[in-house]
């Protein structure tokens, strides 16, 4: 994967998904967002406090004049605001997050944030590589999770206004967290006219190491308004491309193999609502306390064109997710760890599943997994990838 360049095939022409009626939708929702309160585009930007060791972070926010609007700060590179219409043109933020820079400062579940070196788990934090050994620190359990504490979520990045971009860097030194190599990062964020968030990742390297980089914001497509609850996700209504997954045990590590979603509650290829079975006496289910599992991507061998993967809407508000990917896989994850302890915008406590994840990624503990597909990044080769969020409105 990490030799190839990136594909910029339209998304629009390269859409797997078969749910009937989708396609009409999102003229429709074309349409109706057309009627939005027009925005002034661009990418400004404005202080979002300051690090404790003096550093000033900035908030970058991005219009497309559409009636969204996206707000990125270079710490973490964390989206904190997603403002998009309704079917009513009627704008709402349906990313969770928090008002102000300390809560993203402690500890916290990664709301909004760019992951690296590693997305998702490996197992005890080890791994073989070339025939040497690796420790890295373990900080879920007694696994690695999400490049360590602090991953790529609590640093600061170089940030920079590049065209129609907002292009964030970041070093990460040979040894960070135990990763060989010092390895050279860059994620562009930026809002297309179609309403889509476009993240592309590049990297390189000047030491074979595991790469696997993703974006971890939490969606929640009712858009509540400051001060109120925007309630669970468990009614918005899911669908994913995708014929297997890959089970995991009780500390959500792989099992090694790849199982059919046929027949299980993991079988997310017609539209159903998160919740229709997540309570399911399922082992799964069990293991990863509701959805927690990377789902693997149906794609041709060799692939990396960029697909749709996952659809997610919600009857409420209309509002309509889709996430097109080059990845593999994706981290379907529907916030089974929120539980009110957290104050998020405008005084919002983040309950039990008020926020779903789709998170695309090559998949867990793959240093470990020979049978999965390659993540060790090597010097001359790039690692280059593309994921879209589009939004839009259903009838």
């Amino acid at each position: 994967m990490h030799a190839q360049t990136a594909s910029h095939t339209a998304a629009s022409q390269t859409d797997p998904v078969q749910d009937d009626g989708q396609h009409n939708d999102r003229r429709q929702g074309e349409r109706r967002q057309s009627d939005a309160p027009a925005v002034q585009p661009g990418i400004t930007q404005a202080p979002f406090g300051t690090l404790p060791d003096g550093r000033p972070v900035t908030q970058y926010t991005l219009a497309n004049g559409r009636g969204m609007v996206v707000k990125v700060i270079d710490f973490g590179g964390i989206i904190t605001e997603i403002h998009v219409p309704d079917r009513h043109g009627v704008g709402g933020d349906v990313a969770l997050g928090f008002d102000t820079l300390e809560p993203y400062l402690k500890e916290s579940p990664y709301l909004g944030a760019l992951i690296g070196r590693y997305g998702n788990r490996i197992a005890k934090g080890r791994f073989t590589l070339d025939g040497k050994d690796y420790q890295l620190p373990v900080n879920n359990g007694e696994n690695h999770l999400h490049g360590g504490d602090p991953g790529f979520d609590k640093v600061l990045w170089t940030a920079a206004v590049e065209g129609e971009g907002l292009a964030l860097r970041y070093r990460s030194v040979d040894g960070e967290q135990g990763y060989p190599g010092n390895l050279d990062a860059t994620v562009v964020y930026s809002l297309t006219d179609d309403n889509e968030i476009v993240v592309r990742f590049h990297a390189v390297t000047d030491q074979p190491t595991p790469v696997n980089l993703t974006q971890h914001s939490y969606f929640n497509l009712r858009g509540a308004p400051a001060g109120e609850s925007g309630g669970d996700i468990l009614q918005h209504v899911i669908s994913i491309d995708a014929d297997r997954f890959v089970p995991i045990d009780a500390g959500s590590i792989p099992l090694g193999d790849l199982a059919p979603v046929t027949g299980t509650p993991f079988d997310f290829r017609r539209p159903r609502p998160i919740g229709e079975r997540i309570e399911q006496p399922d082992k799964q289910l069990r293991h990863g306390t509701g959805y927690d599992h990377n789902w693997v991507l149906n794609r041709p061998e060799g692939s990396r064109d960029l697909r749709r993967a996952v659809h997610v809407c919600e009857p409420e508000s209309g509002r309509v997710l889709e996430l097109f990917t080059q990845e593999p896989g994706v981290q379907f994850y529907s916030g089974n760890f929120l539980d009110g302890s957290l104050t998020g915008k405008g005084g919002r406590a983040y309950a039990f599943r008020s926020g779903f994840c789709i998170e695309p990624q090559h998949f867990p503990d793959s240093p470990n997994q020979p049978a999965y597909p390659d993540t060790i990044l090597r010097p001359g080769e790039v690692y280059e990838t593309e994921s879209r969020f589009r939004f839009s409105v259903m009838d």
